[in-house]
């Protein structure tokens, strides 16, 4: 071997880790449908130039055709029905649908480079065997000839919703699966997560002149939709319904969505930097308020995100009432809108985040739905605290905006029904498990990192992350040696622990004796799962020192953060179940994690006071 190769083998590690790109599949959409409100069905036309960045040769594609999972003894339907604790707005409801009110997208032709290709349709899949193989780095045109019917809305899209909306339209058409360096992820749908590649989307919708028009991309005709157009039946004096078409384009987004109704409401509101909020709603005695006051209130939340998590990449974003709750798309959310003000914004901000965490990050939410959803409710109680500080909604300010989180995560760990968060997001057993894992312990995964690496370390952490990462469809790891290179410690022991297990975190105060001038404070690890632990201690002159023991596998700590001083403490070993402190004086009092963030199994121990434990 030579010497220059060899050079080239002991670098590789660190060109490998200094590179934080990797290569990523490109698609431009070009769509045409023309849209019959009369019979909720659809005509389309889908040109797809597909671009494969990889260094694979691939003799077959998969597209997602998500409205097919809207009919009776679908996946979806039978996963409803045999969940313990099936989706309430699911149910059984699928099972019950008439012919006219099934969802369906059937695909009547499909060439590749102009030459017909073989496929077959696989529920909510539509599998594709190529005639010949597409080269690593080269681009082929895929032109589809398709038709729907969109379903009565159910779950997330679908026509005629509980408040009045005709048509909230999500995944809608034909969407070319997902491959990256783990393979293709052509995940039937069931009513869970979604990943899709990054691209451009220029699309026409041709609807009756009536119907309004919100969702993703900037409209292109704005002028020529508002007049629309006739067209002369031949030989008859009678006149067609007049229609007319919106032509939307998006760049650099994984997904399109849209709804329609003639009643929406459209009001816009353009932000200091140039973005323009636009508003979407039927107006009435629930919504006319709310909706009015709504801009302003998104306009501080932009700017409280810009500045902590990295600035938004577009600049055009739509609130939309429609959908079945509240629903994220790139540029947009489809939500309810008859709420009370504060669970309105709530929403809002919400699904405005999953922009930066689904919209442009773009992880692969069928395998870390907690990257999306846990880290959208952790930067969400963030915002809503940040909003409430400035009295634009109810609520008072919180020194520990997660705590609920994190009774919630010690709730279910308790539940007898926890899973790792490593368990792919339509495998759970229980909708409760899914629901807890993905937002409820992501976002305490959130809180803990903190607590361990320190604030300030955090708060660099989830700008550098995004900054990094955006539109590279990040996983756990990516994320992971950024929190390494943040705080400067070692952190895989985290990882596994908290990803890969359902261990407990519970420690407490044992024995606190005098000797001498000095105290010796005995702390026990009674679970599994170590932490670093924070310790005050109050003297018995009323002055307080905070300690921080760190955690052996760190191989680091935290010294500083948020106003507190930390005095560090010798190492705990993961495999030591007793440490033992000694300071100087009389001590009355002993807390354990004094800032309220460890989502310890069992808090009722962690305090100690003149002799007896109290409860916290």
């Amino acid at each position: 071997m030579n010497f220059s190769r060899i050079l080239f083998l002991l670098f590789l590690p660190t060109l490998l880790f200094a590179q934080p790109d990797r290569w990523q599949q490109a698609c431009k959409y070009e769509m045409e449908i023309d849209f019959d409100v009369k019979t909720d069905r659809f005509e389309g036309t889908q040109k797809l130039t597909y671009t494969n960045n990889s260094p694979d040769e691939l003799n077959k594609v998969f597209y997602h055709l998500y409205l097919n999972a809207f009919a009776p003894n679908s996946m979806m339907d039978a996963r409803n029905k045999f969940l313990e604790d099936s989706d309430g707005r699911v149910g059984s409801r699928i099972g019950n649908l008439k012919p006219n009110e099934i969802g369906y997208t059937k695909v009547k032709s499909l060439t590749m480079n102009g030459k017909k290709v073989p496929f077959e349709h696989s529920e909510t899949i539509l599998e594709v065997s190529l005639p010949a193989p597409i080269a690593p780095n080269s681009k082929v045109v895929f032109e589809m000839e398709f038709e729907s019917q969109v379903p009565v809305q159910i779950r997330r899209n679908g026509r005629d919703n509980k408040e009045g909306i005709e048509y909230s339209m999500a995944q809608w058409y034909p969407k070319m699966c997902e491959y990256d360096y783990q393979g293709w992820h052509p995940n039937p749908y069931v009513g869970r997560e979604f990943y899709g590649i990054y691209g451009e989307f220029d699309v026409k919708i041709t609807i009756d002149k009536d119907y309004v028009i919100g969702g993703t991309g900037y409209l292109q005709n704005p002028e020529e939709i508002g007049f629309g157009y006739t067209k002369k039946q031949k030989g008859k004096k009678k006149w067609f319904k007049k229609k007319r078409t919106w032509h939307f384009y998006a760049p650099n987004v994984h997904d399109f969505a849209w709804a329609a109704d003639p009643d929406y409401h459209h009001n816009t509101f353009k932000r200091k930097d140039g973005t323009v909020m636009h508003f979407f709603y039927q107006k009435g005695e629930e919504t006319n308020e709310n909706w009015e006051r709504l801009p302003e209130v998104m306009d501080e939340a932009f700017n409280f995100i810009n500045k902590k998590y990295g600035a938004y990449p577009y600049k055009q974003y739509s609130f939309i009432q429609g959908g079945d709750g509240g629903m994220e798309y790139p540029m947009a959310t489809l939500i309810t809108g008859h709420r009370n003000f504060t669970s309105l914004v709530g929403v809002s901000v919400h699904e405005l985040m999953h922009s930066w965490y689904q919209g442009v990050l773009g992880t692969n939410e069928a395998l870390y739905a907690w990257m999306d959803e846990g880290f959208t409710s952790w930067t969400s109680a963030e915002i809503m605290n940040h909003l409430k500080s400035k009295g634009m909604v109810k609520g008072d300010f919180s020194d520990q905006p997660h705590a609920g989180s994190i009774n919630g995560y010690r709730n279910y760990m308790k539940s007898g029904k926890a899973e790792p968060m490593s368990t792919h997001a339509d495998h759970f057993s229980t909708n409760y498990a899914y629901w807890l894992t993905a937002y409820t312990c992501g976002q305490t995964f959130l809180e803990q990192l903190q607590y361990v690496i320190g604030e300030q370390n955090h708060d660099k952490l989830m700008l550098n992350y995004y900054d990094t990462w955006k539109f590279k469809h990040p996983n756990t790891n990516d994320f992971m040696r950024m929190a390494e290179k943040e705080s400067g410690m070692e952190l895989d022991w985290y990882k596994e622990y908290f990803i890969y297990s359902t261990k407990l975190i519970d420690y407490a105060v044992g024995e606190v004796e005098e000797k001498g001038k000095r105290t010796n404070i005995t702390l026990k690890r009674i679970e599994e799962f170590p932490m670093p632990i924070d310790v005050e201690v109050t003297f018995e002159n009323g002055k307080k020192s905070n300690y921080t023991i760190p955690l052996g596998l760190m191989r680091g700590e935290k010294k500083t953060e948020n106003g507190i001083n930390y005095t560090v403490l010798k190492d705990w070993y993961w495999t030591h179940d007793t440490y033992e402190m000694s300071v100087e004086g009389k001590v009355k009092s002993v807390k354990i994690d004094p800032t309220g963030r460890l989502a310890d199994f069992d808090p009722k121990n962690n305090s100690w006071f003149d002799g007896i434990q109290i409860e916290d």
